[in-house]
């Protein structure tokens, strides 16, 4: 069921634009601070960390946790709300909404959620028929009663029999107030200096406001140290990095960067996996692998690995983790230079016989071999030789070609795209083969003769092979789509691939700069 209701980014609020002009001030931090530890010295190019805190001592499995929970029986009274109609029950599992329940809402505003089977604990949304919707917790007390009006659903809400829930509106409602006093500091900020008195004094109000949130939060985690609540929003605050401010106001963006990043997850029990059935896990994965790491594949490949090497121990976090990462750099869809070096090394880290418990055999030995059939060809790899025969049969060496740069040209005849390419590679080989330039073309997936054809048709000058057996290529130069440009340097290390022929030059002249 693809609900959308404009979830939370990391924490209990709705989530909201922020003034870009205001972000170097107070964005991440104002709202959903954490209490990860002060780093005066760290250095922005260490290693990530990786360990955590780890807050929960026992590993909590939702599936078992729902055995235990009660039998439902939920009772919400909305004033204004007219009857008729049906209110929705929808839970949120890793990245997915579903519909866990539905009732009719009785003429005065009643809706009852019962039933003899358990919720799976975790996050829920109540829908009405006008799509407004609100949160509540359910753990294992499933037996409670919430009250609201219309024209106010949070501010006016009021629990009985849930401390989930009512924690969950006490600190709605206190950091609505909070809120609106950042704004207004936020405000009076915007147009000042860092360094001047105003400006300090503002932003010592607002680390005020800040401490005082964040002791009120450590209080109610303390003397609720188990409940969904406190693992739910401890998870969901941002770290604190205040100290990556220098004295004057101004931002060490460097240090800040870093320590955001390295601090991303300290808040996170995973060893509760009651926060799969939260939003909150699904937000801070594609925030951190998506926005917070540099969208290059080694980068990704690092802190991918430095996630989910984590949680090998946390079964349903990885195969989560593990899932996600490769599903969304799918080597098909990405727009990654070589995001088959991020699929290459999460199948081979983590989709093995002896982790990957969510595939049987067969899906494992598939997606090594795939994995196998990609890793010879991954950017900064030597690139391997290829032996094929050419037009007269003779075998032609790619090793043999003498250019500093060579590009490996990989092409089919009924290719429309191929069409578009060849004509401009044509070009670029005529006007560069005295300069350093080379290509090597391998037909792949065609017949001898639409082969020849084509090689006369578009006036092919440089050396051109056709394996019909796919032989001498596999396991080499892995290939999804046709025409796969790869680039070897003088060294034939494969320097860049899953490239247009107008990109080629660019990356020829930005690699001869890095060696001048």
């Amino acid at each position: 069921m693809g609900f959308q209701f404009g979830f939370i980014e990391s924490s209990i609020f709705a989530l909201k634009k922020i003034d870009m002009r205001l972000i170097l001030l107070f964005a991440i931090a104002v709202f959903f601070v954490a209490c990860g530890p002060n780093e005066p010295n760290t250095k922005p190019n260490q290693a990530p960390e990786q360990g955590q805190p780890q807050y929960g001592t026992t590993y909590i499995d939702n599936k078992k946790r729902k055995e235990q929970a009660e039998s439902p029986n939920i009772n919400i009274q909305i004033q204004g709300l007219s009857g008729g109609g049906y209110a929705n029950l929808i839970g949120t599992f890793e990245d997915n909404n579903y519909r866990a329940d539905s009732a009719q809402i009785s003429p005065t505003g009643q809706i009852v959620f019962k039933r003899q089977e358990a919720y799976i604990p975790g996050m829920f949304y109540v829908v009405l028929p006008n799509n407004l919707n609100f949160q509540l917790l359910i753990d294992l007390d499933q037996t409670f009663n919430m009250s609201t009006t219309m024209t106010n659903l949070v501010g006016n809400m009021k629990v009985e029999g849930s401390v989930d829930n009512q924690l969950l509106y006490d600190a709605m409602k206190f950091e609505d107030g909070q809120r609106q006093l950042f704004q207004i500091n936020a405000q009076k900020m915007a147009g000042l200096k860092p360094g001047d008195s105003n400006y300090l004094q503002l932003k010592a109000e607002q680390d005020r406001l800040i401490d005082e949130r964040q002791a009120y939060l450590d209080k109610i985690f303390k003397e609720n140290p188990n409940s969904l609540f406190t693992s739910f929003k401890r998870a969901g605050q941002n770290p604190d990095v205040r100290d990556c401010f220098k004295p004057d106001g101004t931002m060490d963006t460097a240090r800040y960067t870093y320590n955001y990043r390295v601090r991303f997850w300290n808040g996170t029990d995973f060893n509760d996996e009651r926060l799969l059935y939260t939003p909150v896990v699904s937000k801070m994965l594609s925030r951190y692998i998506t926005e917070l790491t540099p969208q290059n594949q080694d980068s990704i490949v690092k802190y991918s690995i430095s996630l989910v090497d984590r949680v090998t121990d946390k079964p349903e976090f990885l195969k989560y983790f593990a899932n996600w990462i490769v599903l969304h750099y799918d080597p098909k869809e990405s727009t990654l230079m070589d995001p088959q070096a991020v699929f290459v090394n999460m199948i081979e880290r983590y989709f093995t016989y002896d982790k990957a418990f969510w595939s049987d055999s067969s899906e494992v030995f598939a997606l090594q071999q795939r994995a196998y059939e990609m890793s010879a060809s991954l950017v900064g790899k030597k690139a391997p030789d290829v032996n094929a025969p050419g037009p007269d049969g003779t075998l032609l060496s790619l090793y043999s070609k003498k250019a500093p740069y060579v590009v490996v040209y990989m092409w089919n005849p009924d290719c429309e795209h191929c069409a578009e390419q060849t004509p401009k590679l044509v070009q670029l080989y005529n006007q560069m083969k005295d300069k350093g330039f080379d290509v090597y073309g391998i037909a792949v997936n065609t017949e001898d003769d639409k082969w020849r054809a084509s090689m006369k048709k578009y006036g092919m000058p440089w050396t051109n092979v056709f394996d019909p057996t796919n032989k001498s290529i596999y396991g080499k130069y892995y290939v999804d789509n046709t025409p796969e440009i790869y680039l070897l340097d003088a060294n034939r290390t494969i320097i860049a691939k899953n490239l247009n022929v107008d990109q080629i030059m660019t990356v020829i002249e930005r690699d001869k700069a890095k060696h001048k």
